[in-house]
């Protein structure tokens, strides 16, 4: 489904693909979860001068964090880095190759998983009975309250939101970080974009729904991110009645594997598609084409797509009005099975 958020996530489970239909506002995100993003993002950036950090694991715990805190707000601090550390074995689990025996990646997956079913068990155990009158304000109670699914199901799509959510959100904030750090040109005017927004505000007062749909150059910056590192590989549809494509019949009711990469590389579509040009999505009109597959298409577009963006958008904007950095390590880009930088992508940061 994408990027992690909750009230949306709920309706969408219980109404299926006519809820991108009656979806027709961004009211969720503008006014309950940008809030909250403003303010972890301000926290995960406070402590970083003069720092040698690793962009690819700072990242992804800034993506966890934010995830996670929509999902489980009131027990944060209690479970957070247990569940994190069990969270993490089952991704790498998943990525790995299938030899369920003690000592691999995939049992330590698996048993990863298990782990965290357990933990998210209790924690919905505790919720039931709990007094009417205690309410929290995070996904797991809609779900909970709502009694549209049974446990188990609660506990798949929670797991579900927040793989897809923080993996996508963490490699797309490492990989803008490197792909401005190799075109100044773009990261001055993404810099002068930002500084604009500050110059409007209060020092200290928090971005506003204003502010992130403002963010044009931004915007440009994030999709071209998507585009050339291509985080999500492919988009899986099955055939509703016989399809005829350029001579070959794909019978109904087979699967269909869009693969995305290869559409994000094509030159026809993308002249000089291995170059990084935000630029060229400030030509509106590109977003909306028809082959433009970042966040899937159709009734099945995720819904989560203004929230993702706007996440790294966040991010973007405090880390470029109030740090410098330049490269000190890390490389070597991964794509397969998943993009990464095996050593990290290590940075020195320091103050504006």
């Amino acid at each position: 489904m994408g990027w992690p958020f909750f009230g949306e996530t709920n309706e969408f489970l219980k109404l299926g693909p006519n809820f991108m239909k009656r979806q027709t506002t961004s009211s969720l995100v503008k006014d309950r979860l940008l809030p909250r993003i403003d303010k972890y993002m301000r926290l995960h950036l406070s402590n970083w001068d003069g720092m040698v950090i690793d962009v690819q694991q700072k990242s992804t715990d800034m993506a966890f964090l934010i995830g996670f805190t929509q999902i489980v707000e009131a027990e944060l601090s209690s479970i957070y880095d247990g569940f994190k550390a069990e969270f993490d074995k089952m991704v790498t689990g998943s990525l790995s190759l299938p030899i369920n025996l003690p000592g691999t990646s995939y049992y330590r997956g698996f048993k990863g998983r298990e782990n965290v079913v357990k933990m998210l068990r209790e924690l919905i155990e505790k919720r039931r009975a709990a007094s009417p009158a205690t309410t929290y304000d995070d996904m797991l109670e809609h779900l909970v309250r709502d009694g549209a699914l049974n446990d188990e199901e609660v506990i798949d799509q929670i797991i579900t939101i927040l793989y897809s959510g923080y993996e996508t959100v963490s490699t797309t904030s490492m990989m803008v970080v490197k792909y401005l750090h190799d075109n100044q040109q773009a990261l001055e005017e993404l810099r002068e974009e930002h500084f604009g927004i500050r110059r409007r505000k209060a020092a200290g007062e928090p971005l506003d729904w204003a502010d992130y749909k403002s963010m044009r150059f931004t915007r440009a910056v994030v999709l071209e991110t998507l585009r050339l590192a291509t985080v999500v590989n492919g988009l899986l549809r099955k055939a509703t009645q016989d399809i005829v494509l350029n001579g070959f019949l794909i019978p109904k009711g087979w699967k269909i594997y869009v693969y995305t990469r290869e559409i994000n590389y094509d030159p026809i579509l993308y002249p000089e598609p291995l170059k990084f040009n935000p630029w060229r999505w400030l030509d509106k009109n590109l977003e909306s084409h028809n082959y433009c597959l970042r966040f899937g298409g159709g009734g099945r577009l995720c819904p989560g797509k203004e929230l993702g963006i706007a996440t790294v958008s966040t991010f973007l904007h405090y880390f470029v009005t109030t740090y410098r950095w330049e490269v000190i390590g890390g490389e070597k880009i991964v794509e397969f099975p998943r993009v990464e930088e095996p050593n990290g992508y290590h940075i020195r940061v320091l103050k504006l």
